[in-house]
């Protein structure tokens, strides 16, 4: 957990925060049209989300994950960033904020997911 810690404040913290609690109005598009930066943490939506998803989104970007490379997002693609093990690590720490029910939620999610 602390080298994921130590990744996510190094690469993450700036928009996500540094407790996980994301960007103000996160829900709502800003200026720009795009959504700002949502928290991690369990009043965040990123516990809805697999792990594999969650990966994919990391390393490759919201473009490549929804199939639309003209998708526009604030989130940078981490694939030439950070190393897998990184981004797992970083996923890692973050799962390991969740309060024990979502843990178990996202646990039974893990399990069910469809190969």
């Amino acid at each position: 957990m602390a080298r994921g810690q130590e990744v996510y404040a190094d690469n993450c913290a700036a928009c996500h925060g540094a407790n996980l609690e994301g960007q103000p109005n996160w829900r709502a598009p800003g200026a720009d049209g795009r959504l700002p930066a949502p928290p991690h943490n369990a009043t965040g939506h990123t516990w809805h989300h697999d792990g594999d998803t969650l990966f994919r989104l990391t390393k490759y970007g919201a473009g490549a994950l929804i199939g639309d490379p003209d998708y526009e997002s604030n989130m940078p693609i981490y694939e030439d960033v950070l190393t897998d093990d990184e981004i797992i690590a970083v996923l890692s720490y973050i799962k390991s904020t969740w309060p024990r029910d979502i843990r178990d939620r996202h646990d039974v999610m893990e399990r069910n997911r469809p190969e």
